[in-house]
């Protein structure tokens, strides 16, 4: 079994993680690398803490005393207005400093973000498909499902 946790970002600390939860049993998103016959269990979902991310540097350790061997950072930081400007410093940080794999996403990108991020003049610059690739490799018709 596969133990993971999810930090959304502060923008949406809110969110009840319906699209997220969704996209694990999917396996779609950043969910796409555990195989559908791999158990999963989520063990921690908070938020960084709102810019520049005060809980990031807590967060993970909760996780990690609760099983986590995978931390994903929601895909929320990608495809806000705008993309989180620290999410790779976050990554960075949580691997160096807790030895823990960060994954960059959760669930899909809908269709409606993704279809406006690709024409924004700065999207190039935050790199996101080197970032969060396998945020990029879902289908059109699973980025509309999750608009």
């Amino acid at each position: 079994m596969k133990k993971i946790g999810i930090i959304i970002c502060g923008r949406y600390q809110t969110c009840g993680g319906g699209k997220c939860f969704r996209a694990l049993q999917e396996r779609v998103g950043g969910f796409s690398i555990y195989p559908a016959e791999e158990e999963v269990q989520i063990v921690g979902y908070s938020f960084c803490g709102g810019c520049p991310g005060s809980n990031i540097e807590y967060v993970p350790e909760e996780m990690i005393k609760n099983g986590a061997e995978v931390i994903h950072l929601a895909t929320g930081f990608v495809v806000g207005y705008p993309p989180c400007s620290w999410i790779k410093e976050f990554k960075e940080f949580i691997e160096l400093h807790y030895k823990i794999k960060v994954v960059v996403g959760t669930h899909p990108i809908p269709k409606k973000y993704y279809s406006d991020h690709e024409k924004l003049s700065y999207w190039d610059k935050y790199e996101m498909q080197k970032v969060a690739p396998e945020l990029f490799s879902d289908s059109k018709m699973v980025r509309e499902e999750y608009d």
